[in-house]
């Protein structure tokens, strides 16, 4: 049986428990090595990126994961999630460098500039799925072998490489559970 890691260092990884039960899958939280080692894939929250990249190095969690990514565990990066996956933020180096994207931290705004924007999702067959977009960072490069699967204007926002996905919106926050079961096939 597959099991669901929810890195739960900081951020909002309990907003995805009710999609994963709902897609009948175990699920664990993940917050050292030794639980990181007993999943099959991963999930790393929206939440603060900074925050999030310093538990990894105080937990000694960053190098182990990096190595269950490139050993090809299947992960998926959720707001702040794919800011830690990119191999660039803000011009400099990514924490875990897994996705060869750039990303701009806080690209659209403020919290207080929050907001629901409407995207097609031809992979899933989603027409106007409402993507909440929070203190959103924004991709702005991606690499030769990254799919985009779906873009808020000219800004991809649902990305793919291999079995590495990201979005820099909220799946976790609206009841459809599209995402997940998505990712559960990757």
């Amino acid at each position: 049986m597959t099991i669901v890691g929810l890195l739960g260092l900081q951020g909002a990884f309990l907003d995805h428990i009710p999609h994963l039960k709902r897609c009948a899958v175990s699920y664990r939280i993940v917050r050292d090595s030794m639980a990181l080692n007993a999943i099959d894939r991963l999930i790393i929250p929206g939440g603060e990126s900074t925050v999030m990249a310093k538990f990894l190095e105080e937990f000694d969690m960053r190098t182990p994961l990096y190595q269950r990514i490139r050993e090809g565990m299947p992960v998926w990066g959720v707001c702040a999630g794919s800011i830690l996956l990119a191999e660039q933020v803000d011009g400099n180096a990514g924490s875990l460098a897994a996705l060869p994207i750039s990303v701009i931290r806080n690209a659209y705004g403020r919290q207080i500039a929050s907001s629901v924007h409407f995207i097609d999702i031809p992979v899933m067959k989603q027409e106007r799925y409402p993507a909440v977009f929070i203190r959103a960072p924004r991709i702005d490069r991606v690499g030769e072998e990254v799919t985009v699967h779906a873009s808020r204007g000219n800004d991809p926002v649902f990305i793919q490489k291999d079995k590495i996905m990201a979005t820099t919106f909220h799946p976790e926050l609206n009841q459809d559970d599209c995402f997940h079961d998505y990712f559960l096939k990757v």
